[in-house]
């Protein structure tokens, strides 16, 4: 798809979303925003795309959060006579961007983070809400909010303390301070950290084409229940389970896979 602001190619059923704003630091605008969840939804509905890999490109920043410019703007589109219409406006503003990264945990396919740089403010909203982090040595983490007068509001404080141990998910968010990439696979938000932006792509890419090497189906359904059981009870996960398996287990992919272990063949399965 042709993105002004991000680039999206796929080989080996693998699609590789960059942001590509590098000459403003990989900053979100409006439209880029917008482009992000056009490229999210056509990743989710185009079958022979079964993962995803999230970068930016340039070599400084993988992102510096929100556009400036965009945050400038945001009372003159949400302006109002009305101070309760205004303030209605300003919710659905917030609303409409925790979509857009919701967006990540909505679609079907695993999308895997590959972060090197800073990954600042809206930046880290927007791998938290991925299957899996990444990073290069020079890599570092920081809800920046908290040093603009502002609370942040579109998925850190919210998924971020799932994600690593509480306190430091508060230390981060009170302080403003950089999570280095040490600090971040220590606490567990990056699984590995790699020399250099080329060898992480790279490896990251490898286990993106591994997954993809699965059962499309089983991949799914098991980000599905994934995200069901963050967010529920191990009762209420253990019925969705025995409901998802229920409506999925008996599919051409089971046949595939045993058939395929009997031979010990690659299995092949539909995208």
């Amino acid at each position: 798809m042709d993105f002004k602001n991000l680039i999206l190619t796929v080989e080996n059923k693998v699609a590789q979303l960059v942001i590509n704003r590098p000459e403003k630091a990989n900053s979100m605008t409006e439209a880029a925003w917008n482009e992000l969840k056009e490229a999210l939804i056509y990743c989710d509905e185009t079958p022979e795309i079964r993962a995803i890999v999230f970068s930016g490109a340039g070599e400084k920043l993988f992102c510096a959060g929100i556009d400036l410019q965009m945050l400038m703007t945001t009372n003159e589109k949400t302006n109002d006579a009305c101070e309760g219409r205004k303030r209605e406006k300003f919710r659905k503003f917030l609303l409409d961007f925790q979509e857009i990264i919701t967006t990540f945990e909505k679609i079907n396919k695993p999308v895997l983070s590959a972060v090197h740089g800073g990954c600042i403010g809206a930046g880290l909203d927007m791998i938290s809400a991925t299957d899996m982090r990444y990073c290069t040595a020079d890599a570092y983490f920081c809800i920046k909010e908290i040093d603009l007068g502002m609370v942040a509001d579109i998925g850190t404080l919210q998924r971020l303390p799932k994600i690593i141990p509480d306190g430091i998910a508060r230390e981060l968010a009170y302080t403003g301070r950089n999570l280095t990439a040490d600090e971040a696979l220590k606490c567990g938000l990056v699984n590995k950290v790699f020399d250099n932006k080329e060898t992480m792509l790279k490896e990251v890419t490898a286990i993106a084409e591994t997954i993809a090497s699965k059962s499309p189906l089983s991949v799914r359904g098991t980000k599905r229940n994934i995200v069901f059981t963050r967010d529920h009870t191990v009762a209420e996960s253990l019925e969705y389970i025995a409901n998802w398996n229920a409506a999925y287990f008996y599919s051409n992919d089971l046949l595939a896979a045993f058939q395929a272990s009997m031979t010990k063949q690659q299995p092949t399965f539909k995208d």
